[in-house]
């Protein structure tokens, strides 16, 4: 095999040009760079900090400062005091997410399979609410849940609150928020699977006798399972991290750990534990993401 030559009209001891290939791989490096920048400053950086804060000495103190003494300690603490609002967090989250599949699916199987010409504009009405800010948001649900607000006093009319019946600041309140806020996260993959889907499958189920209830549940949703994953893991990761419904829609018994995270840091300056605390809200759901992509495999994901 020849060695590469110089480009025509180059001088004779010019170096040869880098094969094509070569430049090709070179190029997918320096375009892949201001990504991995972006990553680096925004995410590696602040995971070693948070990670680096959890260890922290817990005799420490925003005023004296806190030394690296390497304190694993912190995660048992921090365990022991807040297992509450850590456990009360997922159970809300797992709750929310389950409300948003169960009306998230029957908005997204609307909108594939029977909005017809009207499918762009029920996106665009799914996707609305994102106009808004997310504490706007929250705040309208608080005046809708109020004590002397349409709803409540509905409820009580028909018995089924009773006279001194409230729905804000109950466990209701806050999981509709966090179903309300987060349902477009599951209807959009949803709709994108369901989009995708061949309703002539659908309908070679019905020629083959298969009622509408078992060709749904052989057809329809093993085909849509990589949008029920996906959906899945948009809302449940943000809902358990959530602390904005659990302030203005709940009470102190209904306080989440992103309540309890946020009051170490801004409030009692007890950067080890809130440290910790975050650390072990980020492994829990890094592991329930793992578990769920292992069992549902990750090529088809939308």
């Amino acid at each position: 095999m020849s060695a590469p030559t110089a480009p025509p009209g180059a001088p004779p001891d010019a170096p040869a040009a880098p094969p094509p290939k070569e430049r090709g791989r070179l190029t997918g490096y320096w375009l892949a760079l201001p990504a991995a920048g972006w990553l680096l400053l925004f995410f590696v950086v602040p995971f070693y900090s948070l990670v680096a804060m959890s260890l922290f000495d817990p005799e420490g103190s925003a005023l004296t400062g806190y030394e690296m003494t390497w304190h694993v300690g912190n995660y048992v603490d921090v365990l022991q005091k807040f297992y509450g609002p850590l456990l009360r967090s997922l159970w809300y989250a797992a709750i929310a997410t389950v409300a948003c599949l169960l009306l998230g699916y029957l908005l997204a199987y609307t909108i594939a399979f029977k909005a017809g010409r009207w499918k762009n504009l029920m996106l665009v009405l799914v996707i609305a609410p994102f106009f808004a800010s997310f504490l706007v948001r929250t705040l309208s649900w608080k005046l809708i849940l109020a004590d002397e607000g349409f709803v409540v006093d509905t409820l009580q009319t028909i018995g089924i609150l009773g006279a001194d019946g409230r729905l804000l600041a109950t466990p209701f309140a806050v999981i509709a928020g966090l179903t309300y806020n987060f349902l477009p996260f599951m209807v959009l993959p949803l709709f994108a699977s369901l989009d995708k889907i061949d309703p002539r499958l659908i309908e070679a189920a019905n020629d083959l006798y298969a009622s509408p209830g078992r060709a749904f549940f052989k057809v329809t949703w093993p085909l849509s399972l990589p949008g029920v994953v996906a959906g899945t893991l948009l809302t449940f990761i943000p809902a358990a991290g959530d602390y904005i419904n659990a302030d203005l829609l709940g009470s102190p018994n209904q306080r989440m750990v992103g309540n309890v995270i946020q009051n170490l840091f801004t409030n009692q300056g007890d950067y080890a534990a809130a440290g910790a605390l975050s650390m072990i809200l980020m492994i829990i759901i890094t592991v329930a993401v793992v578990v769920s992509i292992r069992k549902a495999g990750t090529e088809d994901l939308v």
